[in-house]
């Protein structure tokens, strides 16, 4: 979400703008401004929560940078706590939704959300982008979201191209991420198939590998 990204920002002194919400929404830190927002078609949002919750499933829904909930439970206050957010309980999400959410996430056992995946991109083909970030949430967005589309907005207005981009991954969401840059890092404990995709295998995120690639490099120039 923007708004948990945007203190982090401000505080660094940065101003660039941030790709969000999986690249849904490309937003100015200092400014507020939101340049670039994709968010799910409403009724194929409507489509998506009555699916959900035919499988027993609550979600996340997330509008104008909130986060809205059927109802608060454990599961719910874990995750708002985890990112600092205000959680909006609203009862019924179908009754209540007016407007195109950026984006939907479930939240469940990893296991539990591998049967979940595969079948609601049985039902959502080629409408939905279906992924998991970490093992124990599910990501739902428009079909024109991933980070490489976020990301394919923002570097001409700030002035990059994809051959001089280095990217880093590690959930499964980052697969199209890597696949756009043109050089791709995967930290040692990400998902196989980012894995698959890097040009590089970097330390675990425990050992600190991004900083140590982006430190080599730095050292490199010197």
């Amino acid at each position: 979400m923007f708004r948990s990204i945007r203190p982090y920002a401000l505080e660094a002194g940065l101003d660039d703008p941030v790709v969000c919400y999986q690249g849904a929404v490309v937003a100015e830190p200092e400014s507020g401004r939101w340049l670039r927002h994709v968010p799910i078609p409403l009724e194929l949002a409507r489509e998506t929560i009555r699916a959900v919750h035919d499988e027993g499933f609550g979600l996340n829904c997330y509008v104008d940078d909130e986060l809205y909930v059927a109802e608060v439970t454990d599961a719910a206050r874990r995750y708002a706590e985890f990112q600092h957010l205000d959680l909006h309980s609203v009862g019924n999400l179908l009754a209540w939704l007016d407007r195109p959410p950026t984006k939907l996430v479930v939240i469940d056992e990893p296991e539990v959300l591998d049967g979940l995946e595969e079948r609601l991109k049985a039902r959502f083909d080629g409408r939905l982008y279906i992924s998991k970030s970490l093992p124990y949430f599910l990501e739902l967005a428009s079909p024109d979201v991933t980070k490489a589309s976020g990301l394919d907005f923002l570097a001409p207005r700030v002035g990059f191209s994809r051959a001089r981009t280095v990217a880093f991954g590690d959930g499964e969401n980052d697969v199209e991420l890597l696949e756009w840059a043109g050089y791709a890092v995967a930290v040692a404990n990400a998902h196989e198939r980012v894995l698959a995709a890097a040009d590089l295998v970097c330390p675990s995120v425990d050992e600190e590998g991004v900083a140590q690639v982006v430190e080599a490099f730095l050292d490199s120039r010197r």
